[in-house]
């Protein structure tokens, strides 16, 4: 399981500040699991969260992860858009 926390803009389209994910390994047969199916997932049907995603970082962990980066052992993943201002 993974709970995603969700900052700012991407609180807001995903309508909530944090979700937990039950995502099973094997879901995608022999094709690890990554962070960026960890993230199709949470934002299918929703577009403006995908458009959102798109542009974000991500923190596993306190430490910054890639889309193509293995989700095996993250638990938690932190979703931070571009902030504006300073």
């Amino acid at each position: 399981m993974v709970t995603i926390r969700f900052f700012a803009g991407a609180a807001e389209a995903a309508g909530a500040s944090s979700i937990k994910l039950l995502y099973p390994e094997g879901e995608h047969g022999d094709t690890p699991v990554t962070v960026g199916h960890v993230l199709d997932r949470v934002s299918a049907g929703n577009d403006l969260l995908a458009r959102i995603l798109g542009v974000s970082t991500f923190l596993a962990h306190g430490r910054r992860v890639e889309r193509s980066d293995s989700a095996a052992n993250i638990s938690e993943l932190d979703v931070l858009p571009p902030f504006a201002g300073g």
